[in-house]
């Protein structure tokens, strides 16, 4: 541990939230670089590792818990949502994140996830989106891309990919946020925006798995030019001098414009605490794969009561009106038979 924290009492650091399990990923994958920002992050919180869990499903993502020095659980698949909503419900004074992945999370457990999201249970949903089964060997996934060839598709996909960020705006989620996992300094904030959020958090973080899709998000990742960075208040504007920029048409989809020609004033601007979610919607469909322009960031952050408090408020008024319950005495109620 480090010295002092202003307290007189030693602080966290990412040391003590790394675990003494070897990590075992492919040399190269990025889940290592968002593990190192993940474990970077946690001392920000101020948070007793013991007040902290980490839930994951199956697949490569689901590693996650091993390797953070807190508590966690390694579930079953796709199901992760379903549990930490559990825990998130009966143990309301943890931080609950759960880390999935695209095949894990919008696969067989994409029932749990868009129930978790609509319900806004306060958990940190981290997508670990990297378009491919990686675990498994290179099977498509729900978002792996229309006409890939692989393994299980070996004359292309022919199932349209869903967009997560798209998925989790339709599902009424209250926070919902997209990074990459090269740019630490954009996924740090955006996991900090994440864990301030009173209610359920998504945030898809691209991936690159280098053994069986690699490449995938080069367009973003290597091309600045392409990363359009949201910023609430702000006109959206991208490229490298800002040259470029995104404009709401009439029909209420979004589309890229060069700024020179229409003026900046014809600009979309990004306001992440918009009631509906129709403009986060809008921008969230410029970039489907991606394979060009697109947006990183807060696409929005509203607030609505959290689904822990809102049960507790209907507990409260149910105690104030009939008391405290007798669970023996509600099991001996009514009529009752002895069998024998």
């Amino acid at each position: 541990m480090s010295e002092g924290n202003g307290k007189g009492k030693p602080g966290l650091t990412a040391k003590d939230f790394t675990s003494d399990q070897e990590v075992r990923w492919c040399p190269g994958c990025g889940d290592y670089a968002i593990l190192a920002a993940v474990q970077k992050f946690m001392p920000e919180l101020g948070i007793p590792r013991e007040r902290i869990v980490f839930i994951s499903g199956i697949g490569c993502a689901a590693r996650f818990p091993y390797y953070m020095q807190t508590y966690g659980m390694h579930s079953i698949h796709g199901r992760a949502p379903a549990i930490a909503t559990g825990l998130a419900l009966s143990r309301p004074d943890l931080s609950v994140w759960v880390v999935t992945g695209d095949g894990d999370a919008l696969s067989i457990g994409g029932n749990h996830l868009i129930h978790a999201l609509r319900r806004n249970v306060n958990v940190k949903i981290l997508l670990f989106n990297n378009q491919i089964y990686g675990l498994t060997k290179g099977q498509y996934s729900p978002t792996t891309p229309l006409g890939t060839v692989n393994k299980t598709t070996p004359m292309g996909s022919l199932d349209w990919p869903f967009n997560p960020v798209a998925l989790a705006l339709g599902a009424e989620a209250t926070f919902v946020a997209r990074s990459i996992d090269t740019d630490r300094v954009h996924l740090t904030e955006m996991l900090r925006r994440a864990h301030a959020h009173q209610g359920v958090a998504f945030v898809e973080i691209y991936q690159n798995c280098n053994v069986y899709n690699d490449g995938a998000f080069d367009s973003v990742r290597d091309h600045k030019e392409n990363r359009i960075l949201l910023e609430h208040g702000r006109p959206i504007r991208f490229g490298e001098e800002g040259e470029r920029g995104v404009r709401l048409r009439p029909d209420g989809s979004a589309e890229l414009v060069d700024v020179a020609e229409v003026g900046e004033d014809a600009l979309m601007g990004h306001d992440e605490h918009h009631e509906s979610p129709s403009l986060a919607s809008a921008l969230a469909r410029l970039s489907h794969t991606p394979h060009g322009p697109t947006p990183l960031g807060v696409f929005r952050d509203i607030e609505r009561p959290a689904y822990d408090r809102l049960m507790e408020e209907q507990l409260e008024h149910a105690r104030s009106e009939q008391g405290e319950g007798d669970l023996v005495e509600l099991l001996h109620s009514g009529d009752t038979w002895t069998i024998g």
